[in-house]
């Protein structure tokens, strides 16, 4: 018999991510990897993923993008019980810095399984989010930011040097921008909703020294849907994708721009998430042979975050 090509899509998931604990109420809540998994296995889809099981980021790793002081504030928070780390939109728990770890390893694990050819291309269903986690801070829901972590490790550790962020969330990813905000192998591309949290993300921001238009921010009005996402996919996205040529692509996958979502204000549906799946997969097939990992960011209302994740999932194995 003939091996079965390594041409699957990986899942990274780990029952781990569930006990990062946060407030009564509080949205970025484990119930989201829940309703994620049951719906992936309801679907019958899961059978069909290749389950990659992650282990802690090695701090050499987080040390990349997050000052040693900080990671060392963050894990002795979380190990003597505090409720807030930084912020009081930061909820913790006594495993939070383990979770973390492993949240940034998840990621590690998807990169190491997409360059040894194990899986086409995957997507990490992690969680706390990370998009927002700065140098030395944390801030909106977020800890350890795994999107930034992870491109300095497909850099550094498998010798890439160009990657491509596309971060849909309908927040800003300020932390991934501080990142790279000077770094021309990293383009980093955000579609938002604007004015809105952070507070940060307008056209004006592009880079700066040598990492100028390495950043493209595309802020849209509250009420914003398909049509306005499609035509910045098309019009900014790509052109500028296809010129830089990346060798490795991530998204930061939010799904909290759904229609029906309970923090956003925009209107992209569940289809509409598929589309944008497809415009970003085709340039990582069309650059770099399909080397693409999504990364869970943001995403809140139960039903459409799993409806919507269900669909990118189903374009990513297509």
């Amino acid at each position: 018999m003939q091996p079965e090509p390594k041409r699957k899509t990986g899942f990274v998931y780990d029952a781990l991510y569930l006990e990062h604990k946060t407030t009564p109420g509080h949205p970025e809540s484990p119930a989201r990897l829940t309703a994620i998994l049951d719906r992936v296995k309801a679907s019958g889809m899961y059978a069909q993923l290749a389950a990659l099981t992650p282990k802690a980021a090695a701090l050499e790793r987080v040390h990349a993008i997050h000052s040693p002081k900080y990671v060392e504030r963050a894990r002795a928070s979380c190990e003597t019980g505090d409720e807030y780390l930084d912020s009081l939109d930061v909820p913790i728990s006594r495993k939070s810095y383990a979770v973390a770890l492993a949240a940034a390893g998840g990621v590690l694990r998807a990169v190491d399984a997409v360059m040894q050819g194990e899986v086409r291309n995957a997507f990490c269903a992690v969680r706390p989010p990370g998009h927002h986690a700065l140098e030395d801070r944390a801030m909106g829901f977020c800890i350890f930011n795994n999107v930034a972590i992870g491109t300095r490790y497909v850099q550094r550790q498998h010798g890439l040097p160009k990657v491509l962020i596309v971060d849909w969330d309908v927040h800003h990813g300020n932390g991934t921008q501080a990142s790279f905000y000077d770094d021309p192998t990293v383009l980093y591309f955000s579609i938002h909703q604007y004015p809105f949290y952070p507070g940060t993300g307008t056209e004006a921001e592009k880079g700066r020294g040598k990492g100028l238009n390495s950043t493209i921010n595309v802020p849209l009005p509250g009420r914003s849907g398909d049509r306005e996402y499609l035509e910045a996919f098309e019009t900014k996205l790509r052109p500028a994708a296809l010129a830089f040529a990346p060798q490795f692509v991530f998204i930061s996958a939010g799904f909290d721009a759904h229609e029906n979502d309970t923090l956003g204000g925009m209107r992209v549906t569940t289809e509409g998430f598929g589309k944008l799946t497809r415009v970003v997969k085709g340039i990582a097939d069309e650059c770099c042979t399909g080397r693409l990992v999504s990364v869970l960011e943001g995403g809140y209302g139960l039903k459409g975050l799993a409806a919507s994740v269900e669909t990118h999932l189903r374009v990513l194995m297509n």
